[in-house]
């Protein structure tokens, strides 16, 4: 269903939540304590991450580098769970099918064309981050679920489309043995907790505080500055082709 990838680019949401001052607490009569009274409270639950390992100061300006793109990419696959979520559910209340193959190619004419102008706007390693959020957020890969929905030839042509941009729609979120995916679980971990972020469940399951206890917690950037290194030598060669 064309549509279906094109909604995960709709609309842009990004929440930012500014931390409120603390103030003095009012004593009370009422909470006055005396000895041997005890009482229960409900905290929040906080997540705690251990300081991050970087080899060099050039390496946190990598890691900022990938946060950018990160902050960026994470808000297009909340939205793509809450409008898969809300599409499944529309569907499921449609007994007729006429009635449904009607509703989808409506939606389908509305959102022509919005995934690849939307991925057309985006860098390589951002689309390449959406496309992994994508299966953090809903639970499965954009092509497994395109290929669900619309036959697997369509679901073909989907992921040509995306190769376009050097993408890939069958790419999954693997943030224990990927380590693109841990540096991006890393920082959305860390936007969460410092509420730079708003969190919404995730549909895969891992345990991060276990793999970063297993990987110690080490920054590892050095696929990005492989990928700058060779961009500027293209960047150079052009120049020189040119002169």
């Amino acid at each position: 269903m064309k549509f279906i990838l094109y909604i995960y680019i709709l609309g842009l949401s990004v929440s930012f939540y500014g931390q409120e001052k603390d103030t003095i607490p009012v004593i009370t009569q009422d909470l006055l304590m005396k000895e041997g009274d005890f009482f229960t409270i409900q905290l929040d639950e906080v997540k705690l991450l251990t300081k991050q390992k970087f080899k060099s100061q050039i390496d946190v300006r990598y890691y900022y580098w990938l946060r950018k793109k990160v902050y960026k990419a994470y808000p297009y696959a909340v939205i793509a769970s809450q409008r898969l979520d809300s599409l499944t559910a529309r569907l499921k209340r449609i007994k007729r099918k006429s009635i449904k193959k009607k509703y989808t190619k409506q939606a389908q004419k509305y959102l022509e064309g919005e995934f690849t102008d939307q991925l057309k706007k985006m860098t390589h390693t951002e689309g390449r981050i959406l496309i992994k959020l994508i299966h953090r957020q809903t639970g499965k890969a954009a092509y497994q679920q395109v290929k669900e929905l619309r036959s697997g030839w369509k679901a073909f042509w989907y992921n040509t489309t995306a190769s376009l941009f050097r993408l890939s729609l069958k790419s999954e979120y693997d943030p224990e043995h990927v380590n693109e995916d841990f540096l991006v679980e890393d920082i959305l971990q860390r936007a969460f907790a410092n509420n730079q972020l708003e969190e919404y469940p995730q549909k895969i399951e891992f345990n991060f505080n276990e793999i970063y206890t297993k990987n110690k917690g080490v920054i590892d950037v050095e696929e990005y500055k492989t990928m700058f290194a060779k961009m500027k030598k293209k960047r150079l060669r052009r120049e020189r082709n040119k002169n």
